[in-house]
């Protein structure tokens, strides 16, 4: 058992927090990481993020100005232990350092060079093929607007995400205040790849690199699973 495991008997709640055009249940539940946690007695604080799943999907992009919101108001009095991807990830990274002892460990998957390189013509690439006005061309935004029309999806509240007026960003001096341990994991074939450079900003953060998994695969990889299970303790009895 790794130095990250913690006791069997835990009662430590586990928040889990989706992608974008993802929710709780699409990402979580469908899966059976949700299960595993049950299976080694660990409750289980699901969060749907703005524009997504059961929670409101306002279409004005400043509406999506600050993602953490949902995330603050489903924590409880006490530490928690919570596994992001990708958005999720990133909201969560933010939750950490805006509300220190917010998280007693923390899991950030599908998230790397991309916290300090945000391409503004990509994202907006993007938000326009999820409007439908797709370059067939453009494989990675082709993706993404498939993605978002999965059923219980609204494009045009996916798409005002992605327009969101963009916050301070985050740099090595706010990454610097993360004050839990963190392992951040990330597939070689992900198009956030390498992660090297958010590792080192991070105190208290090792990492893993999931061979030949590419961005969207990442939470059902088996790697993924094994390896955040046991960071925060969780495995299976």
């Amino acid at each position: 058992m790794s130095e990250a495991a913690q006791d069997t008997d835990d009662p430590t709640p586990v928040m889990c927090v989706h992608g974008w055009g993802g929710s709780f249940t699409d990402t979580w539940e469908r899966n059976g990481f949700t299960a595993l946690l049950a299976d080694a007695g660990r409750e289980v604080i699901g969060v749907d993020l703005l524009g997504h799943g059961q929670a409101p999907k306002p279409h004005e992009p400043e509406a999506y100005a600050d993602l953490t919101t949902r995330v603050v108001s489903s924590l409880p009095d006490s530490p928690v232990d919570a596994i992001g991807f990708s958005m999720g990830a990133l909201t969560l990274l933010r939750t950490a350092v805006e509300h220190p002892g917010a998280f007693r460990r923390l899991v950030l998957a599908g998230i790397g060079r991309n916290v300090f390189e945000f391409d503004e013509d990509r994202s907006a690439a993007i938000a326009r093929a999820v409007s439908g006005d797709i370059d067939d061309e453009d494989n990675l935004s082709r993706l993404f607007a498939q993605y978002a029309a999965r059923p219980g999806n609204d494009p045009t509240a996916l798409a005002a995400v992605l327009r969101q007026p963009q916050r301070v960003r985050l740099d090595e001096a706010a990454l610097a205040s993360v004050s839990c341990p963190t392992l951040v994991i990330v597939g070689d074939r992900d198009f956030v790849h390498p992660a090297d450079r958010l590792v080192e900003a991070i105190p208290d953060c090792r990492s893993v690199e999931l061979r030949n998994v590419d961005h969207f695969a990442t939470p059902d990889d088996f790697g993924f699973v094994d390896a955040a299970l046991e960071f925060i303790g969780a495995i299976p009895t």
